[in-house]
C-alpha cells in the first residue's frame, strides 16, 4: 500500500530529519509511528502528501511514486487530521466537511448524504450539528468534525499527526474507543503519530518506533512488549520484557480477567459481557491460578471480533 523505499530528508542546515527509512504500510493496517520529540515522526508522516519533500529516495502508494500522482489529486485522495483542529471558523460544520467533496464536484445530495452520514459515524446528530460553526462544539465534538472532515471524500489513506493530544483525558479516551470502533467499519489504512506509548498500543496494529531519525523496531504491540529489540525500546514502552500483552485469540479459556476496579469474569465469558468490562478500563488483568499473567487490551478484543466477522460473515457474541 505505502512503501518507504530508502527514503531521507536533509534540510538546508544540513539537519537530517530520518535517514534511509525502508518500511512498507500494508492496505488497511493501523499503522503507529511513535518515538520523543524529534525523532522524525511528524516528517516522516508528511512526506507522504508531499508536504514535506524528500532529499533521497522513493515514496510508493499503490505501486505509483508518489512524485507521479497529480499533487491536487493526491492530497484529495488522503484524508490528514492535525492536532489543531483546522475547521474553517466562519463555515457551518457541513460546509467545512464538504471542501475536498466540492474540489472533486460531487453533487449536493451525495454531498449532504456523506455528511449526514459521517456525522452519525461518529455520534453527532446530522440535524442538530450540520448548520452549527466550529466555535459551537466542544474540543472533542470539533476533533469528531475533524475526523470525518478527512474521510470526507472516502480516501483511502488517513494521515493523523497527534490529533488527540490537546484533549483532555476523558475526550481522549473517547475518540481513541471511537476511532477503533470506526476503523471496524471504515477499513482506512491509518498512519497515526503519537508521542503517548499507551495511546500507540491500544489503537495501532502495528508500532514503529523511531530515534534520531531511524526506524529502532516495527512489530505488533505484543511483539514489542515481549521482545524489545534494544533497552531504548524497552524503557520507552515503559514496561518489562516479562509482560505479556494478549490478544483475545491468545486466551480464549477457561481463565479469569480482572480490571483495576475489581470486575472479574471468565475470559470465556461472552464477548459483550468482556468489551463492557474493557469499556470501563482498556486495559483486563489476566490471572490463572490467582497469579497475573498478562493483560488484554479493549482494541485486541475488537481486532479479534473484525477478524473473526470476516472469517465467518458475522460478528462473534452478536
Amino acid at each position: 500500500m505505502i512503501t518507504f523505499d530508502n527514503v531521507s530528508k536533509q534540510y538546508d542546515n544540513n539537519q537530517i530529519a530520518v535517514k534511509a527509512l525502508n518500511v512498507e504500510i500494508k492496505k488497511g493496517e493501523f499503522f503507529v509511528i511513535i518515538g520523543p520529540s524529534g525523532c522524525g515522526k511528524t516528517t516522516l508522516l508528511k512526506m507522504i502528501n508531499r508536504l514535506i519533500p524528500l532529499t533521497a529516495g522513493t515514496i510508493w502508494i499503490n505501486d505509483k511514486r508518489i512524485s507521479d500522482y497529480n499533487i491536487h489529486e493526491l492530497r484529495w485522495s488522503i484524508g490528514y487530521v492535525l492536532q489543531q483542529i483546522a475547521l474553517f471558523p466562519h463555515m457551518t460544520i457541513e460546509e467545512n466537511i464538504a471542501v475536498v467533496p466540492e474540489l472533486k464536484k460531487w453533487s449536493k445530495t451525495k454531498i449532504h448524504q456523506r455528511v449526514d452520514e459521517l456525522l452519525a459515524l461518529v455520534g453527532l446528530e446530522p440535524a442538530k450539528y450540520r448548520q452549527r460553526k466550529p466555535k459551537e462544539l466542544s474540543g472533542g465534538e470539533q476533533q469528531r468534525v475533524g475526523v470525518v472532515r478527512a474521510l470526507a471524500a472516502d480516501p483511502e489513506i488517513i494521515l493523523m499527526d497527534e490529533p488527540f493530544s490537546a484533549l483532555d483525558p476523558i475526550s481522549r479516551t473517547k475518540l481513541q474507543d471511537d476511532l477503533l470502533e470506526m476503523q471496524r467499519t471504515i477499513q482506512k489504512t491509518i498512519v497515526f503519530v503519537s508521542h503517548d506509548m499507551q495511546e500507540a498500543l491500544k489503537l495501532g496494529d502495528r508500532l514503529c518506533i523511531m530515534k534520531d531519525g531511524e526506524i529502532v523496531q516495527i512489530g505488533t504491540p505484543q511483539q514489542l512488549l515481549q521482545n524489545p529489540v534494544n533497552d531504548f525500546v524497552q524503557q520507552f514502552i515503559g514496561g518489562k520484557q516479562s509482560d505479556q500483552l494478549f490478544t483475545i485469540h491468545d486466551v480464549l479459556q477457561p481463565i479469569t480477567v480482572t480490571n483495576d476496579f475489581g470486575h472479574t469474569i471468565p475470559i470465556d465469558a461472552p464477548f459483550p459481557t468482556i468489551l463492557e468490562k474493557l469499556a470501563e478500563h482498556d486495559l483486563l488483568g489476566v490471572e490463572e491460578n490467582g497469579k497475573l499473567i498478562g493483560m488484554v487490551t479493549r482494541a485486541s478484543t475488537l481486532r479479534y471480533l473484525a477478524a473473526d466477522s470476516k472469517k465467518r460473515g458475522h460478528v462473534h457474541g452478536g
